[in-house]
């Protein structure tokens, strides 16, 4: 099995990606455990405040900031 380790950015392990090929096999292995997968519908207000934001990004490209940066700005005010 070919896991991958997910960090934050201090290296402590936040997650974990299981490739679908192992995924698969393991659902066959361990009966009830595609109980565990959840689908989740996206509420239209999401999808409105998304819409708005890539819209601002289109018009401002530039005005942004680094997404690392603002973790650490984040992360300095707590």
């Amino acid at each position: 099995m070919n896991l991958q380790y997910i960090s934050d950015s201090k290296g402590k392990t936040t997650g974990v990606f299981v490739p679908i090929q192992d995924w698969q096999y393991l659902k066959k292995k361990y009966k009830g455990l595609e109980n565990e997968e959840q689908t989740f519908d996206i509420p239209e207000w999401h999808k409105a405040i998304i819409d708005q934001r890539l819209a601002a990004y289109k018009a401002n490209p530039t005005d942004v900031i680094d997404f690392d940066l603002a973790c650490d700005d984040i992360e300095k005010e707590q």
